[in-house]
């Protein structure tokens, strides 16, 4: 009944990078990924940038188990989004979204990101210089929140994202004043997808088979975007998946060790061991709002002082 809904996985800045996607895309259940921003700030990302951000991109923009990854630009300045954005395509990227929904100070001061919501003509300039730089056969997106301090300009922004030929857009349900805190408010995303012809995806709040039910009867949407609920729960599409079917869902709790085993291998591969153990222990702040096993051993994995220590609580706690 629901085999139309397509399922993202959102990018996260410092975390959604090529390992996890690798991983999660192993796992399965999501249509595709979007990469982590790439700023654009003084001068044109070049190609050679673009493949050490998304190696994807130099195997088809796809992960090795075949899940499309969409290129992800950030930035304000309209010429210079429009040449990073060939120079991405060069680079083997099969797809292009503009995020204008980033909350992150450090982003707004340079003008990028969700500020750009407040100046609806320059999110226009900037997906129009892009619509005629790029090949006719290349998908143009965008992703906003609702606004910037207010729901105001929500309609034009889309508007004018919309006129610059966009091709469809993600909507997470916050203000960037909002931050991540109180409820999305899907309503609004409902309000959206009635006014426009693009494709509208639904993002915020959606953690599971019942959040993104009640999303869909809110919005009308059939596309939805799942960031924090991934990483809480890194099964989460194939959970949803199986709900679809009718199935009964599965208790992933025993598959903690081998989870964290095989992230620990991919991560090794491309970071040293600071970094490897820092990414582990970071993501474990994140599993826990789903596992209770590392909910309740979560200091004493943080205690890890090597990435073997690691690898070793774990199977110690998973064994208890």
């Amino acid at each position: 009944m629901h085999s139309h809904i397509k399922i993202a996985v959102a990018p996260m800045e410092g975390i959604m990078d090529h390992t996890l996607r690798q991983l999660l895309s192993e796992i399965g259940g999501m249509d595709y990924f979007v990469s982590e921003f790439v700023r654009v700030t003084q001068y044109p990302i070049p190609s050679h940038t673009f493949h050490r951000l998304i190696p994807e991109n130099t195997q088809g923009a796809a992960t090795e188990s075949k899940h499309p990854v969409h290129t992800q630009l950030l930035g304000s300045t309209p010429e210079l989004m429009a040449l990073s954005a060939v120079n991405a395509v060069s680079s083997g990227s099969t797809h292009i979204d503009v995020n204008f929904g980033c909350p992150a100070k450090r982003v707004n001061g340079h003008g990028g990101g969700s500020v750009l919501l407040q100046t609806p003509e320059i999110l226009h300039d900037i997906m129009s210089a892009i619509k005629k730089s790029i090949p006719d056969h290349i998908h143009l997106s965008a992703k906003i929140r609702l606004g910037y301090e207010n729901e105001s300009l929500l309609f034009e922004n889309v508007s004018a994202i919309e006129q610059a030929g966009t091709q469809s857009l993600t909507i997470h349900g916050r203000t960037k004043k909002d931050g991540y805190k109180p409820p999305a408010r899907w309503e609004k995303i409902g309000q959206v997808q009635k006014r426009s012809q693009m494709e509208i995806i639904a993002n915020g709040d959606i953690t599971d088979i019942q959040s993104l039910l009640s999303c869909l009867d809110e919005t009308g949407c059939q596309h939805f975007m799942i960031g924090r609920g991934v990483l809480a729960n890194p099964f989460v599409f194939q959970d949803i998946r199986r709900a679809l079917a009718g199935q009964e869902p599965i208790d992933n709790s025993k598959k903690l060790e081998s989870l964290l085993g095989r992230y620990t291998h991919i991560l090794q591969q491309h970071y040293d061991e600071v970094a490897t153990l820092g990414r582990l222990k970071q993501w474990c702040g994140n599993l826990r709002h789903n596992f209770e096993l590392i909910d309740e051993h979560l200091k004493f994995l943080r205690q890890s002082q090597s990435v073997i220590e690691f690898v070793n609580r774990i199977k110690t706690i998973n064994n208890k």
